[in-house]
């Protein structure tokens, strides 16, 4: 069997492994990164929701430098290649998709561009459609993972570091890497939302498909099912899902909410109507989950799931009430389109993903962590990144019993611990199976959060091998967190939440530090204010945090002029 070397092997082209494959070989790493599939970037591409749910903050301080940096350039690929209206072109912060709830781009395209963006690393090798199908150990670390490649042949990649970021978290079982897997009970983690211990109680997959809203007085209804009747019984088929009502009224209609191309942007022939993507409640399959434990029966959940999705298109082309009269039923000018993503039919070449397999980690992020009465969610002190997201959002399983809820969540962090296991020394995770329990990935599991999630384990792995440790000593080290944490900050990683000192500000780095080390905590609107007058009240309560006086000037100083004297200090 051939072998190659390298010094960390990814496990999984997701959103979360190219963010960890990017920055791991702008670290200078030798990077490998495999993938099953012939696309990259996950849910954001193969999975189809390729209008994702950011926060308000996303393209100022809620994300990282890379991931905004992706987005710049999708943008400049649309200004490039199409035709846009003189709105659109004037827009700095272009949406191809229109407003709300995030940055919307097709899903080739967004392929295209992480390819590139992986393709401009020389030290980050993809390989497509090479399927890890086993894992060798020594002890308590992992040695080597075996792929088979598209030729059939098996090739053993060996790496000091491995990531699985994959969204099932397939290498956790190969590794022998210990996980939990659906509902953890109240008992184990005290969460209020939490019930007994399910094992089973796991987010419903989707698969997505694509539609183009065709001018009215077109038929593009497609065959009718052949279990259509039970699949509408069984998936409850309607248009009513949280503020959504309607299928076109703006504001609270269906259409937009996945619409990834506003054909009003656009002065161009490829564009002359919306297209968007079907992706909501009532095709969350009810008639299974993943992973299911045998590759052939994961196979039966996600036709059964594509099946539904295909039945509630046709609900929507042949039942659906009519905005404006009820009585008017179906909108058969809602055509599929199998070329979004060379499929047949227009559905999602993979089901989109919410939870799979997550490590037993150093620290486990549970509900009390993130649903609190402050401003931000509780600062951990070995933060690698930020998430934002409007709740805990559970989306419900009849399949297995499951219940849906919801509940509020306050701006968070991502700890260090929640990337690495407890036991297994080199692998860490990198997609949405990191250290969360079943209810904390309801709000985890989103793009931004997990591009950061990878894009921090992929630095972490990085860091570790440049400074001779393992990643679980940076966790637990001041002096090693301290320099990782810096590390992250000079490539635009946040570590804290603060609304009003974006990555580039000369203070940047020096309020991160203060925020997460626990030393200022700013206003309750997450502003750092760094033109205020800093209190003399708020100077005594930084000398009792810091546990030694501050040499501060006689005059008034700033908040921004304190925080770099504080940054001085600690130096």
């Amino acid at each position: 069997m051939d072998e190659l070397q390298y010094d960390i092997v990814i496990v999984g082209a997701s959103l979360g492994g190219v963010a960890a494959a990017l920055r791991a070989g702008g670290m200078g790493a030798d990077v490998c990164v495999l993938e099953a599939s012939t696309w990259v970037g996950g849910q954001y591409t193969a999975q189809g929701v390729c209008k994702p749910d950011e926060n308000k903050y996303i393209d100022s301080v809620g994300s990282t430098a890379l991931y905004r940096w992706f987005k710049h350039l999708v943008r400049a690929y649309y200004r490039s290649n199409y035709r846009l209206t003189a709105a659109a072109a004037a827009m700095p912060l272009l949406n191809p998709g229109g407003p709300y709830p995030g940055f919307a781009v097709e899903p080739k395209v967004a392929d295209r561009v992480l390819k590139q963006m992986l393709q401009g690393d020389a030290k980050v090798h993809l390989r497509l459609k090479n399927r890890v199908t086993s894992a060798e150990t020594n002890g308590d670390s992992v040695t080597a993972v075996i792929a088979t490649g598209p030729d059939g042949v098996a090739t053993r990649y060996k790496a000091q570091m491995f990531l699985d970021a994959t969204d099932l978290g397939d290498l956790l079982p190969l590794a022998g890497v210990e996980f939990a897997i659906g509902a953890e009970s109240r008992a184990q983690t005290g969460e209020p939302l939490a019930n007994d211990a399910h094992p089973e109680w796991i987010q419903p997959i989707t698969v997505p498909i694509a539609l183009e809203r065709r001018p009215g007085g077109e038929n593009h209804t497609i065959p009718k099912p052949a279990n259509y009747d039970a699949l509408k019984a069984q998936q409850r088929y309607d248009l009513k899902d949280g503020y959504i009502s309607k299928m076109f009224t703006p504001g609270i209609d269906l259409w937009s909410y996945r619409r990834f191309i506003a054909a009003s942007n656009f002065h161009d022939p490829a564009f002359p109507c919306d297209l968007s993507m079907l992706n909501m409640g009532f095709n969350d399959y009810q008639g299974g989950t993943l992973p299911t434990g045998d590759p052939a029966r994961d196979l039966q959940v996600i036709e059964g799931a594509r099946q539904a999705t295909l039945g509630y298109l046709y609900w929507l082309q042949t039942e659906c009430p009519h905005d404006d009269n009820p009585a008017v039923r179906g909108y058969p000018e809602l055509r599929p389109r199998p070329d979004v993503f060379d499929t047949p039919g227009g559905t999602a070449p993979q089901p989109y993903i919410r939870e799979g397999r997550r490590i037993l980690a150093l620290t486990t992020i549970v509900q009390q962590d993130v649903d609190t009465n402050e401003p931000r969610a509780r600062n951990f002190g070995d933060a690698c990144g930020i998430g934002y997201y409007g709740g805990l959002d559970i989306h419900a399983n009849d399949a297995v019993g499951m219940p849906q809820s919801f509940s509020g969540v306050k701006p968070f962090q991502i700890p260090v611990g929640a990337l690495v296991p407890r036991r297994v020394t080199n692998v860490l995770a990198a997609c949405k199976n990191l250290g969360v329990t079943h209810i904390t990935n309801g709000a985890y599991r989103l793009h931004p959060v997990e591009w950061n999630t990878g894009e921090s384990a992929g630095a972490l792995a990085a860091f570790a091998i440049q400074h001779g440790t393992l990643p679980r000593n940076v966790a637990t080290s001041a002096d090693l967190l301290e320099q990782f944490q810096k590390t992250l900050l000079d490539v635009g990683v946040p570590v804290f939440w603060w609304t009003d000192v974006p990555y580039g500000d000369p203070l940047f780095a020096a309020v991160q530090m203060l925020g997460v080390r626990g030393i200022v905590s700013g206003y309750d609107d997450m502003r750092y204010g760094p033109h205020d007058v800093l209190e003399k009240a708020d100077q005594v309560a930084i000398d009792e945090r810091l546990g030694s006086p501050t040499d501060w000037p006689s005059d008034p100083i700033t908040r921004g002029d304190a925080a770099q004297l504080i940054a001085s200090q600690l130096a």
